[in-house]
């Protein structure tokens, strides 16, 4: 009977797990929705944007010298690298993909001056700097609470900041890595370079045939930095949504193998508990005849 009152624990076990997994789920399906909404007004707004500033840029004469979009003349050779994950663990691969990903950014031939100081590591999640540490990646920077409730206001602020030291020299490129939202399912890391900022040019554009006032380098001049704080505050979006939609997906595998777990133990249960009963049976049915041939 220990086996079975065992059994019986393990299934009550996993029968809480399995509910507070499935809570989980449905908490991340929620915050999902919330998070693909603020995807799909962010995402044409941006692409208006670069539209715009690619017509714009058509219009410019060639070699125009535009503000963060050519690496100072004093500016050190080092690279900053931003890597964005979640505060928040049980996401399956979200955390690790993006770690992996700027793993193969160091030991490649482009970064691999890191080892000398070239290369510095901001990184926006506690998880994946507990991954980093595990590996014995030197981080430089944190910026965690960017996380907490992402506001265009304090994306704004970081943004500014990111630009005022590029423009100050201190680094000679900003490169953005973080998962880029496809569905609940699939999220896609994404190497982006965010500075110098270079305008998306599109193809088979003509300048635009407008009257510009004063003219088309200043408005351009103007626009940069707030293309550059919407693309930030697209990409932490971007990486939020994924997140809430590999945490969905993750608990959503997880409780249904406690769903398969609690069918398997409870066939075991079942077998055990019918052994036993066999076995009481027999042990009357002997004791009967034992008594009967006395």
């Amino acid at each position: 009977m220990a086996n079975l009152r065992d059994i019986r624990t393990r299934i009550n076990s996993v029968k809480t797990t399995r509910q507070v997994t499935n809570a989980m789920k449905m908490v991340s399906a929620a915050r999902l929705k919330k998070a693909q909404r603020d995807i799909t007004h962010i995402r044409p707004y941006s692409q208006k944007m670069a539209q715009m500033m690619s017509r714009l840029s058509a219009s410019l004469e060639e070699n125009v010298s535009l503000d963060y979009t050519q690496v100072p003349a004093d500016a050190k050779d080092h690279t900053l690298i931003i890597a964005i994950a979640s505060n928040r663990g049980l996401c399956g691969g979200f955390n690790s993909n993006v770690v992996k990903a700027i793993q193969n950014l160091l030991n490649g031939d482009l970064y691999r001056d890191h080892i000398n100081g070239k290369v510095k590591l901001a990184v926006l999640g506690r998880q994946i700097e507990k991954q980093f540490k595990s590996r014995k990646i030197t981080l430089n920077e944190e910026y965690h609470d960017l996380l907490q409730s992402i506001s265009f206001s304090e994306v704004s602020d970081f943004s500014a900041e990111l630009m005022r030291r590029f423009n100050e020299g201190e680094f000679s490129k900003v490169i953005l890595v973080y998962n880029e939202f496809v569905n609940a399912a699939v999220q896609n890391v994404q190497v982006y370079q965010y500075l110098p900022f270079h305008p998306i040019a599109a193809e088979d554009i003509e300048p635009a045939d407008y009257i510009f006032e004063p003219d088309a380098k200043s408005i351009i001049q103007i626009m940069i930095p707030t293309m550059l704080q919407v693309m930030l505050f697209r990409v932490l979006l971007e990486s939020q949504a994924s997140e809430h939609g590999a945490r969905m997906t993750s608990m959503h595998k997880a409780t249904d193998n406690a769903t398969d777990l609690i069918r398997d133990l409870q066939l075991g249960y079942n077998k055990a508990r019918q052994t036993a009963i066999t076995n009481q049976i027999v042990e009357i049915t002997g004791g009967a005849e034992a008594l009967n041939n006395k």
